[in-house]
């Protein structure tokens, strides 16, 4: 009795088959990216400056966020609804208040010499701040600065801040740039 000869499978187009799969996957296939919340780092501080300078409690706008997700803002209990509108009040300082942030005149583009404000919002959380607070409260602090740059771009321009041109974008970021200072988290607490 001989022996059986074995017919051997034809892998050459096996190679192709899954490098079309592969391809198909590749294409068809959406990736989710995370989204962060988009923020500028402050400059590098100079070797020679050991330390930065104080600012004054005027020009800043404590913003906390305590374990039970309650805000305190400037010492004073606050409603989420409530922040934007003070956060704008704040960032503004419409009519040169004491209590709000001092301004500097600046050459702006298209504005000539501008006051701007020198006032940065100070967020701290609890540790034990839930993220979709944290995040809500970030979300109200950014509507804040878009608001009044849009309300700015509406009577200088008569557009919206997100159809300017660029250089006209950049001016008006200059008179209002996002300065929100955030600390490490800690233990607030709350009850």
């Amino acid at each position: 009795m001989g022996k059986r000869d074995v017919q051997e499978v034809n892998a050459g187009s096996m190679a192709d088959i899954a490098f079309l799969l592969l391809i198909f996957f590749l294409v068809t296939t959406t990736m989710d990216t995370d989204s962060g919340l988009s923020r500028m780092l402050p400059p590098p501080v100079p070797e020679d400056q050991e330390t930065p300078p104080p600012i004054k409690d005027r020009n800043v706008f404590e913003v906390l966020i305590n374990s039970q997700n309650r805000l305190l803002v400037e010492n004073e209990p606050m409603e989420l609804r409530e922040l934007r509108d003070a956060a704008k009040e704040f960032i503004q300082n419409p009519l040169d208040e004491e209590g709000l942030p001092e301004k500097e005149e600046k050459q702006i583009e298209y504005f000539g010499i501008y006051p701007v404000s020198k006032g940065v919002i100070s967020l701290q959380n609890d540790r034990g701040t839930q993220y979709q607070m944290y995040l809500s409260v970030q979300n109200e602090l950014a509507a804040a600065y878009n608001e009044l740059r849009n309300e700015l771009s509406q009577s200088k321009f008569g557009k919206k801040f997100d159809e300017l041109e660029e250089d006209k974008q950049d001016a008006i970021r200059d008179i209002y740039p996002q300065k929100i200072s955030e600390a490490e988290p800690k233990n607030i607490g709350g009850k």
